[in-house]
């Protein structure tokens, strides 16, 4: 067992430990959306239905979301190295089964097992830089660095997908996952020593089977609302299944001596801000992403290779908001930064909200674009550093691993319904407006919604979240009786 700071101490080996880890992640994230562009020659490939066509992408998100809290607590009492280097291994094994199916049910199989290695990976990681580099304003640089890739990967995942499949099979967009997964699974254990919580303590079966099956079937129950409708019983059934065990979950985790989700943990102000904010920040963008994708597909008519392309400015905005991104943190503070960034998003899905059907890219999709990214670059890090604020050796992976599934949950929570609302939009007009431009409505009416969550977390942030000097003198202070 490694206490925190020795962790922290071989200087030279946190940047290269930091640049493996921040990969490993951009692969993770990447395999969120990566499979979107290609759904069409996969279809065409494995002869898939309509309706299992959409689980090449649930499951995936299914198995993340659902199983994060638990693998996010299992890295601290088991060893967060161990945690991480088997989510790789296990993510890379199912890489390699995607790429080579053939037939439907190995996909979806393979997509499962991925967003379980993902689930594995993706807390540990976070949690093991969160300890390397312990200081305030080096974790706060470390993290932005760290949130930005993971904006980042999510975006890229439909530029790569573009490109490989307008160039080469859609089997290459699993394939090309095996390379970071190998260098990862050898470069690591030379990097970052071995870390777990310091006070021994079991795990807590009964709150991870309920807290577990509580996500699992929230995120089942949006991912269905997205293709059945609201009103059926698949979507109702699971929804309200959610509930139960999520209230069984919260008696439980109030009576447990050892909880696998301390409540105290959550009531730490900072971190339940950053993760409500997160919880509207991410519902908005995984829409938008979804939304100008199909824009760009069906009302511009680009090809697949196009419309990944087009894409690129996007990922260029994170990158330079990302790098703005650490330096406003510690000059501005974490309220200023993160109100500043949702505004800026906002007026970017106003921006692109306002297109029309005979705009070309340059004038309707980029100017709102570019603006987007920016303000994307800039929250993402920002609210990475909130999230995590006073986690410590003992917590590392429980922190990590609640911020990483609102991510996910809230990304359903917005395909789901930004998509269905801007679906429902195009149906009403396409008979008396023509196709494009209903669909070009629908677009701008789940857009102006998106723009809308992301000024109501500027809201919550700018009214609940303290400034920098004190909220960093309040979590210090709340930190050790809060952590247990």
């Amino acid at each position: 067992m490694t206490s925190a700071t020795t962790l922290a101490t071989g200087a030279g080996r946190r940047r290269p430990a930091l640049i493996v880890l921040c990969f490993v992640q951009f692969m993770l994230v990447l395999d969120d959306t990566v499979v979107s562009v290609a759904l069409p020659s996969i279809r065409d490939d494995l002869g898939f239905s309509a309706a299992g066509l959409a689980w090449v992408v649930n499951a995936y998100f299914l198995a993340f979301g659902g199983l994060l809290l638990l693998s996010g607590r299992a890295a601290d009492l088991l060893g967060r190295r161990r945690v991480f280097l088997g989510g790789v291994a296990l993510f890379g094994a199912a890489s390699l089964a995607c790429g080579l199916a053939q037939e439907p049910w190995q996909l979806v199989a393979g997509r499962f097992v991925q967003g379980a290695g993902a689930a594995m990976a993706s807390p540990a990681a976070l949690s093991l830089i969160t300890l390397l580099y312990p200081g305030t304003e080096e974790r706060a640089k470390s993290l932005s660095i760290w949130g930005g890739i993971a904006g980042l990967g999510g975006t890229m995942g439909l530029v790569i997908s573009g490109a490989l499949t307008g160039l080469t099979s859609w089997r290459w967009i699993f394939l090309i996952n095996l390379p970071v997964a190998v260098l990862a699974l050898m470069l690591l254990p030379s990097l970052v020593a071995e870390s777990r919580a310091t006070r021994r303590a079991r795990l807590d079966i009964p709150g991870a089977a309920l807290g577990t099956g509580a996500v699992l079937s929230l995120v089942y129950g949006l991912l269905q609302a997205g293709e059945s409708g609201w009103g059926d019983m698949a979507v109702a059934g699971p929804l309200l299944v959610a509930v139960v065990l999520a209230v069984s979950f919260l008696a439980v985790e109030s009576r447990t001596a050892e909880p696998l989700v301390p409540l105290s943990f959550l009531a730490l102000r900072t971190r339940a801000v950053a993760n409500g904010a997160t919880l509207l920040f991410s519902a908005a963008m995984y829409a938008m992403a979804f939304l100008l994708m199909i824009h760009l597909q069906t009302v511009l008519r680009y090809g697949p290779l196009e419309a990944g392309v087009a894409y690129l400015p996007f990922g260029a905005g994170i990158l330079s908001g990302m790098w703005l991104s650490s330096h406003a943190v510690i000059r501005l503070g974490m309220r200023r930064t993160l109100v500043t960034s949702f505004l800026i998003s906002s007026a970017g899905l106003l921006l692109l909200s306002g297109a029309a059907p005979s705009d070309s890219y340059a004038s309707g999709v980029l100017p709102g674009m570019l603006v987007t990214s920016l303000g994307c670059g800039l929250s993402l890090p920002a609210l990475t550093v909130a999230a995590l604020t006073g986690t410590t050796e003992e917590n590392a992976g429980l922190g990590s691993a609640v911020f990483s599934s609102v991510q996910q949950v809230a990304g359903a929570v917005g395909v789901a319904v930004l998509v269905t609302l801007a679906a429902r939009r195009s149906d009403a007009l396409a008979d008396s407006t023509g196709p494009l431009h209903a669909a070009t409505e629908g677009f701008s009416l789940a857009l102006t919604l998106a723009a809308a969550l992301l000024a109501l977390g500027a809201a919550l942030i700018a009214t609940l979240l303290t400034s920098r000097r004190s909220g960093s003198a309040a979590d210090a202070r709340e930190a050790p009786a809060k952590h247990g």
